[in-house]
């Protein structure tokens, strides 16, 4: 049973409308969060990096300042210290008057507290009265051997002496005209080099040390407690292990390592490399208050955004707010409402489009009202007038049905005459029937031969058009070998250059085997030379090969084509053939065809005889049969008045109950 039966109405889930405003707000919002904060996060990427590079330049132009400031210092006193040997052996001083020349100079630099210090091949030490230095073993010591390599004053590695201190001396032989070989030098604290390390840095917070990359000692660092210890990878301290990485392998370019921003240079004059660094959190943390800075600017413009949006979307739809109000009303039935079209955007359009409608629907309700009152007049007058013509037909009929009686018997007499010379007429029109369709099926056979015969024809012109084809592909393919012969040639001289080059290559390795220690860098280009020369002839070779392989596949395919060629020409000699034999069949059919439409002349005045024998037996039957025929239909016209009058009568009420009922739906709308 369903919901009517049961007495229940069915229930209408209301649907929960959105407004278009929220909907609106939830399509934009999210696109301008996901804008916004790709721009924040673009900026403070771009800043991040940019301060990166910022602070390496710093960084970089700080460690050059300072190296060049170390350089400054050790040149200075090198120029120094190279004078006082030049005034020694310029004037050939005794080594009696070593001492007194010695003493002199004594506290005259003060970055080289010790002054200067004379040793001999001899063992034998001469120094300032006033120096405090000592050395057990002059020639085994470490200035004595480091001067021993060079005759004008330079300095050496650095070394801790037999006060413990962390040295360098700048020493050279001393030419003082005699036999004996002497060196000159002097020692140079490091506590100077360190202040200019720990105090020369431009950042703030930036620290630097300096390492001897002969045995990696660090010389200067601002923890006092590291200097005079050993840079090394295996290190606990990242900063100083990623150092001794890439001091090792000379690369002096900055980098990242660890947490800091780390800048290398190289001392000129020494064997130094002064490292500064920088941790990275100082160096971003300004960008990170950026970054804070800019996603707070970010979260107030998507407020101010969002604030922005929802005025303009309320201000954009307040007039469609109004237009669903009315339709609201329209689908309650009012159509008294008042629709506002003064906008002259989309929206306008939307009202005076609706303002169309509901005037329509106004002429269109207070049409059907009026056609309804008329409606309800006119199935009254039916419903008198069908009454009438239901009680005469009535009479009629019974009258009609006596009339019919009589006829009835009168026209069974007539037929039994009538029956057998309709069977003669039967059997000459079912022998004229089937000569027709003889007739009409040999028409047709001949139709088909005929279309048979142009399909063979339309078929013949299509096998010589694919033998056109043919040709024109085999002309293709013997263009493609033709190519194919000239790319072999042009292969060929390449090899051919390729081996000429070898021999070039070769002859040049000779000369540059001749030319000895300068011919060596000639001898590997003309090595690389040889071995591109021998892959190039190698790669024509190749190329030629696969050439050849193209040839034969190119033979093949024009086998292929003329193969193809003769079955065309084959098939277009049956194709022929067959166009023949559709001609003999299509003559043959036109003759069977004459010889049908002869007979069926024949047969036809048979037919005719045996009609007239029929027509005249037929013609007292059927004037019998239509004095029946008229007399049953005068009963059966009789029978359908009375029915149709009370059809009349049924419509009438019926249309008098859909009257009332549209007027009842038409009264709902308000107009």
């Amino acid at each position: 049973m369903d919901k009517k039966e049961n007495g229940k109405a069915p229930v209408k889930v209301q649907k929960k409308n959105k407004k278009i405003s929220s909907k609106l707000l939830l399509y934009i919002l999210p696109v301008v969060v996901v804008t916004v904060l790709v721009l924040v996060t673009i900026s403070a990427s771009m800043s991040k990096r940019r301060m990166k590079e910022m602070a390496t330049e710093t960084l970089d132009s700080s460690i050059s300042n300072q190296a060049d400031n170390i350089e400054a210092w050790l040149s200075e006193n090198l120029k120094y210290f190279g004078t006082v040997k030049h005034t020694i052996e310029s004037q050939k001083l005794s080594e009696g008057e070593y001492q007194d020349f010695l003493d002199s100079y004594y506290g005259y630099n003060s970055n080289s507290p010790k002054g200067f210090y004379i040793g001999t091949m001899g063992g034998k030490l001469y120094k300032a009265s006033e120096s405090d230095m000592s050395e057990n073993n002059v020639t085994d010591s470490i200035w004595f051997k480091q001067g021993m390599t060079r005759v004008a004053m330079a300095y050496g590695t650095a070394y801790t002496n037999d006060a413990g201190e962390t040295v360098i001396s700048a020493t050279g032989i001393l030419n003082d005209g005699t036999d004996e070989i002497k060196v000159i030098g002097a020692d140079v604290s490091l506590n100077k080099i360190s202040i200019i390390v720990n105090s020369g840095v431009k950042m703030a917070k930036a620290s630097s040390f300096l390492v001897d990359t002969n045995d990696f000692k660090i010389l200067a660092h601002r923890d006092f407690g590291i200097v005079n210890t050993t840079l090394s990878e295996g290190s606990s301290d990242p900063l100083l292990a990623g150092a001794a990485k890439s001091i090792a392998s000379e690369d002096y370019s900055s980098k990242e390592i660890g947490d800091y921003m780390v800048a290398f240079k190289e001392v000129s004059g020494t064997d130094w490399v002064l490292v500064s660094y920088i941790p990275q959190n100082i160096i971003l943390q300004t960008v990170t208050q950026l970054g804070s800075l800019l996603f707070i600017i970010g979260a107030a413009a998507i407020i101010l955004i969002t604030v922005l949006i929802l005025f303009v979307v309320k201000k954009v739809i307040a007039p469609l707010s109004k237009i669903s109000d009315n339709i609201k009303s329209m689908s309650e039935g009012d159509f008294t409402i008042e629709i506002d079209s003064s906008s002259n955007d989309e929206i306008g359009v939307m009202g005076n489009k609706v303002s169309e409608f509901v005037a329509s629907m106004r002429k269109m309700l207070t049409s059907i009202s009026e056609e309804s009152d008329k409606l309800q007049s006119e199935s009254d007058n039916s419903d008198r007038v069908s009454r009438t013509m239901y009680e005469a037909s009535e009479s009629q009929a019974e009258a009609m049905k006596q009339l019919n009686e009589t006829v009835d018997q009168l026209a069974t007499a007539v037929n039994d005459i009538a029956a057998n010379a309709t069977t003669l007429a039967q059997v000459v029109a079912d022998t004229r029937d089937n000569s027709d369709k003889a007739n009409q099926s040999m028409k047709e056979t001949v139709d088909i031969s005929k279309k048979g015969r142009d399909d063979m024809e339309k078929l013949n012109e299509a096998m010589g058009d694919i033998a056109d084809a043919n040709e024109r592909l085999v002309d293709s393919i013997n263009k493609v070998g033709t190519a194919s012969e000239e790319i072999t040639n042009i292969v060929g001289m390449i090899g051919e250059i390729a081996e000429e080059t070898n021999l070039l290559s070769l002859n040049a390795s000779i000369e540059a085997a001749r030319a000895g220690e300068a011919g060596k860098g000639f001898a590997v280009v003309a090595t690389q030379i040889g071995k591109l020369a021998q892959t190039s002839a190698e790669s024509a070779q190749n190329i030629s090969n696969l050439i050849e392989d193209v040839r034969k596949l190119i033979e093949d395919a024009v086998g292929q084509a003329h193969a193809s060629a003769d079955s065309i020409k084959a098939n277009s000699d049956l194709i022929n053939v067959a166009v023949g034999t559709f001609d003999q069949i299509y003559n043959n059919i036109q003759e069977s065809n004459g010889l049908i439409e002869a007979m069926l002349d024949d047969i036809q005045k048979v037919d005719d005889v045996a009609t007239n024998v029929a027509a005249i037996s037929e013609e007292q039957a059927a004037s019998a049969d239509e004095i029946l025929a008229t007399s049953e239909n005068m009963v059966e016209m009789a029978n359908d008045i009375t029915r149709s009058s009370q059809d009349v009568a049924d419509n009438s009420h019926e249309l008098a109950g859909t009257s009332q009922t549209l007027t009842s739906y038409v009264q709902k709308f308000k107009i």
